[in-house]
């Protein structure tokens, strides 16, 4: 285990559009082209593009990276390459150690095989021997909550079912190295706690991990770092709670300002340190800037807050509420929220509101908050609730004679 890591560098990968090698005559030239460039500086030619741009980073025991952006920037490609199913068009892969590679848990199974054949199916096929199969048969259909249906065909499982059989067969692997890919997210709400739960060990149990996945409270709570790509190319590395600001940002900072713009918002710094426990109070600094012909009353700034885990809004407010005037030209707007949720990540973002049209104008630029437990409870909300013990209302016990 000591010796286990991913490591990519200098990475480059591109594709053609379109490719696809239908006779010798097709890949003979294509082979040919690769053997002369030798390692050039790689260049594109007509309909190609690049997947991956010179990129780097290191994995070692006890890390876990999340790669996170948005769809098409390159992720998926990643993991490709680390599982040798691409070849880097230049650069250089290493992984050492056996590779658990959790993607796609739910593809792979025959059908007409039922849970129990296509346990010892699937395990031989990423690796398993058939004495550990056996060893850990019981616990791959405890885990998966299917002893009732392990021997049904598949094809009458669910596709919950079959996503709860596949990632607890890649769980059991043992791996040196894991790869996890968009999977913490199978099954119902109760799995998908169990999922996360092994996970984490399996990354607190010193295993490097690279983590892919849309839910960035997720890759908040688990890596260790981050990067976010664009365009297959690093747009931005460091602590995955700073990886995500800068992700949730992006639409918002490249906005335009829009004609029936009030107000402009240049910045949200978060400036309470992360993280902060459930119940805690932050603090958090808005500036922007106030164009000298907009009247005062349409002068409004707003800060919401969005459960990332959820995609929910649950709190917004403005500066019209507070009855907090803004100057024209520049402002610092100190605003401080309690944090009465749940722990996990959300995001607190910015925007605009005009109020004689009633409605937003301008998104802002906006920041993430980690929260981890304070006080136990069970819920969405935390209300801080308070117990003592009080009278019985009995009266106080008689005296003694």
């Amino acid at each position: 285990m000591s010796g286990a890591e991913i490591a990519l560098e200098g990475v480059w990968k591109k594709f053609r559009r379109g490719e696809k090698f239908d006779s010798l005559r097709d890949l003979v030239p294509a082979m040919a082209r690769g053997v002369f460039r030798g390692r050039r500086r790689p260049d594109l030619e007509r309909e190609e593009f690049w997947a991956l741009q010179d990129l780097s980073f290191r994995v070692g025991p006890g890390e876990a990276l999340g790669i996170i952006g948005p769809n098409g920037a390159g992720k998926t490609t990643v993991l490709r390459v680390l599982t040798r199913l691409l070849r880097p068009t230049r650069g250089r892969c290493r992984v050492s150690g056996r590779i658990g590679a959790l993607i796609d848990v739910s593809g792979g199974f025959h059908p007409d095989l039922t849970g129990r054949e296509n346990v010892f199916l699937r395990g031989a096929i990423v690796g398993m021997s058939r004495r550990d199969i056996v060893r850990d048969f019981d616990s791959i259909v405890e885990f998966a909550g299917l002893e009732t249906f392990i021997d049904t065909p598949v094809k009458r499982y669910s596709s919950g079912m079959s996503a709860r059989l596949g990632f607890s067969i890649a769980a059991h692997l043992r791996p040196e190295v894991l790869l996890i890919d968009e999977v913490l997210a199978v099954g119902d709400a109760a799995f998908q706690r169990k999922a996360y739960d092994r996970i984490r060990d399996m990354v607190r149990g010193g295993v490097p991990t690279i983590v892919i996945s849309h839910q960035l409270e997720r890759v908040a709570a688990l890596c260790t770092h981050g990067i976010l790509l664009s365009a297959g190319r690093v747009v931005h590395r460091g602590p995955p709670s700073d990886c995500i600001a800068v992700y949730m940002q992006s639409d918002s900072l490249g906005a335009s300002r829009h004609p029936d713009s009030t107000v402009q918002l240049d910045s949200v710094r978060l400036e309470t340190p992360e993280p902060v426990r459930s119940g805690d109070r932050i603090a958090l600094r808005v500036s922007g800037h106030v164009p000298a012909s907009q009247s005062v009353d349409r002068r409004v700034v707003g800060v919401r807050v969005r459960d990332l885990g959820r995609g929910e809004l649950i709190f917004a407010t403005g500066t019209h509420t507070h009855r907090v005037p803004l100057p024209e030209g520049e402002f610092a707007l100190e605003v401080e929220l309690q944090m009465n949720v749940a722990p996990g990540v959300y995001s607190v973002e910015t925007y605009t509101f005009h109020r004689e049209h009633d409605r937003d104008v301008l998104d802002g630029p906006s920041t993430t908050v980690r929260v981890e437990p304070g006080s136990a409870f069970w819920g969405s909300v935390q209300l801080n609730a308070r117990m003592e013990l009080g009278s019985n209302g009995a009266g106080p016990p008689p005296e003694s004679t």
